[in-house]
């Protein structure tokens, strides 16, 4: 730690430590203009507490959809730098007929969300409005379709993934049963 000099040719944490420091003193304005900064932009307040993206490392892994095409389902990154990634597929007559890009993030304003990238679209980002050891919720309506996602897991192999919105004036709910799978990999070249 350095010490910065008093005008008296002492050092700070001497004469902070034995109080002879008057208030009036150069270092001592310096100091309390400081806090007062610090105070003023929000710095010396504690950040809102917000769910903590450790709490779905249950998540990771691959997901077959259940009573669908084989190739269907989802499969997530474990947690690292701050942020898990998920691929989502649907395969329809052995061909790929959607594809999705997804990340689980803080933003810098400490929410943590769900940011989709559906079949090359426009990235959507739903805000966590729930998150326990077993679900997860997120929402933003201001999109058109789908206003919520939500995971819910059932145990260690099991996973309910759904999205919910209005359609007009209809809600509307899709749901997503899957199942823990291993994730294959491809050989490796000879």
């Amino acid at each position: 730690m350095a010490l910065a000099m008093s005008t008296k040719g002492e050092d700070t944490a001497t004469a902070v430590h034995s109080c002879e420091r008057p208030a009036g003193t150069p270092t001592m304005r310096r100091m309390l203009l400081t806090l007062g900064l610090l105070a003023s932009t929000g710095a010396a307040t504690a950040a809102p507490e917000t769910p903590d993206l450790d709490r779905l490392a249950w998540l990771a892994g691959c997901w077959t959809r259940d009573g669908a095409e084989t190739g269907n389902g989802e499969q997530w990154s474990v947690l690292a730098g701050g942020t898990m990634f998920g691929i989502g597929r649907t395969v329809k007559n052995g061909r790929t007929a959607g594809f999705e890009f997804m990340q689980l993030r803080r933003r810098d304003d400490g929410v943590l969300t769900f940011v989709a990238w559906p079949g090359g679209q426009d990235r959507t980002e739903f805000a966590s409005i729930r998150i326990s050891g077993d679900e997860a919720r997120f929402e933003n309506l201001d999109n058109d379709f789908p206003q919520r996602v939500i995971y819910r897991r059932d145990g260690d192999t099991r996973l309910l993934a759904r999205i919910e919105g209005a359609i007009g004036d209809a809600g509307k709910a899709v749901d997503f049963p899957m199942t823990r799978v291993a994730c294959d990999t491809a050989p490796l070249p000879r």
